[in-house]
């Protein structure tokens, strides 16, 4: 498969197999993000790995959904903003981007395995640093369901013409958007 190929197969999958992951799995995902590029190499990324039944429960409580309860594991991507690679002209930090980097490299590597996956962003972030010992100067980025798709069917991708999205020489402009 090419990657191509394998950016058309991860999608955002909201129904999962009771069937649970196989540790070589889980590790091959963790080695990916771990491998994921940062400004300057800082890394400045931690991952929670959540299977327990216990551990669940409380992630779950941080996002409350039917669909998220099925899935047989989370990986919490936190970013370390006391480590990260810090712009010099107007201070801009890179955490949260490096971490949305491994996020993305999270999601990739579970399809190329045959997982589903889909990024979360909307959790009480208050809670699930506090129920995980997340420490400050970390912040959680993303929770990440992972589990076999319970669904064959995949959605069709909704996305914007490329002429809408890049542009020779200037900023695209959506002419759709702009009258």
């Amino acid at each position: 498969m090419d990657f191509l190929q394998l950016t058309q197969l991860r999608h955002s999958v909201r129904h999962y197999a009771t069937r649970p992951v196989e540790p070589e799995k889980i590790d091959y995902i963790l080695e990916c993000a771990r491998l994921a590029p940062s400004a300057v190499n800082k890394q400045p990324w931690r991952f929670i790995l959540v299977r327990s039944e216990e551990a669940r429960a409380k992630v779950q409580r941080c996002y409350p959904r039917e669909w998220f309860a099925e899935a047989p594991l989370y990986i919490i991507i936190c970013a370390v903003e006391t480590e990260a690679w810090v712009r010099p002209c107007d201070s801009k930090n890179h955490a949260d981007i490096d971490a949305a980097i491994a996020t993305e490299h999270i999601c990739l590597a579970a399809a190329d395995r045959g997982l589903g996956s889909c990024w979360v962003c909307n959790f009480d972030k208050s809670m699930l640093q506090e129920l995980f010992q997340i420490p400050s100067g970390a912040h959680p980025v993303a929770i990440v369901p992972i589990g076999y798709p319970a669904e064959t069917e995949r959605p069709e991708p909704r996305r914007k013409p490329m002429e809408q999205l890049c542009c020779e020489d200037r900023f695209p402009v959506n002419t759709d958007e702009t009258k």
